[in-house]
């Protein structure tokens, strides 16, 4: 599939509710625990998305945007997330990460954007050259490894109680502990 910017809208627009759906009201067994050491949890993974929206994404389309001729950006620490506060509750992490992604999709709406404007080039800090397109595709893109992730980490915490069938769950034999 080529990338759409209304394709790539109807799936950014959607995670906040399914990542809700998955994770609110769930214990901490389900949330805080993870695949083994440096792996996130999922609650981890709704910071990590938090911060995704606050520094990431549309930052650097703005960089792309620019009139700036010297159009990169500062690389993105993907662990930032981990010095937050641990004790903070999973539905307002969820409320947060809803709000700035609303706000983010409405900019990027509002732009009206144009095959130019998706055209538009900029120099990653590690991946070089890249195009606008691209960052909204991976944007996208993310949005489904992390979805995925989460419930690769949830079904983690069963390996052991699935039994002889864990031979037959593929989201289990390729969680990261195993």
């Amino acid at each position: 599939m080529e990338f759409s910017i209304e394709r790539s809208l109807e799936l950014l627009e959607r995670t906040p509710d399914v990542i809700r759906a998955m994770l609110n009201g769930l214990s901490d067994d389900w949330l805080k625990k993870n695949e083994g050491e440096g792996t996130w949890s999922p609650y981890e993974v709704i910071g990590h998305l938090i911060e995704g929206e606050q520094v990431l994404w549309v930052p650097r389309a703005k960089v792309l945007l620019s009139d700036n001729p010297e159009k990169s950006f500062a690389p993105f620490d993907r662990f930032a997330h981990l010095k937050n506060d641990p004790n903070t509750a999973v539905d307002q992490l969820l409320t947060v990460f809803a709000g700035l992604r609303k706000k983010n999709i409405e900019w990027l709406r509002g732009l009206g954007l144009n095959d130019e404007h998706l055209s538009s080039g900029g120099m990653h800090p590690d991946l070089g050259p890249i195009k606008l397109s691209q960052l909204l595709a991976t944007w996208t893109v993310h949005d489904l490894d992390h979805i995925a992730q989460i419930a690769r980490v949830m079904a983690y915490q069963y390996k052991d109680a699935v039994g002889p069938w864990r031979e037959y769950l593929k989201v289990i034999k390729n969680a990261a502990g195993n």
